[in-house]
């Protein structure tokens, strides 16, 4: 006798995404500091039909939303909360940038722990295929 599988969390998500026919879903990841490129990327998935999520807030400049250490400190916390949901909303990431930082490393790794298909807009920057210099 076969018991049903039971379908997990990602298993309903990728189902109800077919169902409802929702788009390509691209999450877009990399340094505040390419929010420009970050910008021009979103532009040409949209245009290639694809949804695309991506980093709201570039803290690197100045807001009254984090203008004091003790607005900013939780801020962060839940903008990388709410960027590793966007991750896992995405079918596939995108990384924007010649530069790869420590956030964004956390990002690959997470998005790689998941899955997910993992696209460069400067492939020689992959933290997974190139090695850092020894120190």
């Amino acid at each position: 006798m076969s018991y049903p599988q039971l379908l997990t969390p990602e298993d309903k998500l990728t189902q109800a995404k077919q169902g409802l026919n929702i788009p390509h879903i691209v999450a877009i990841c990399g340094s505040t500091r390419f929010m420009a490129d970050m910008h021009e990327a979103n532009l040409r998935e949209t245009a290639a039909g694809h949804i695309v999520v991506a980093p709201g807030c570039n803290m690197k400049e100045p807001h009254a939303l984090w203008g004091t250490p003790e607005q900013a400190e939780p801020l962060k916390a839940r903008l990388d909360s709410l960027h590793r949901a966007k991750i896992r909303l995405a079918d596939e990431v995108l990384v924007v940038g010649d530069y790869i930082g420590d956030s964004t490393r956390a990002e690959i790794r997470y998005a790689a722990s998941l899955g997910k298909p993992i696209r460069y807009t400067h492939p020689e920057v992959n933290p997974l295929i190139t090695q850092e210099p020894p120190r």
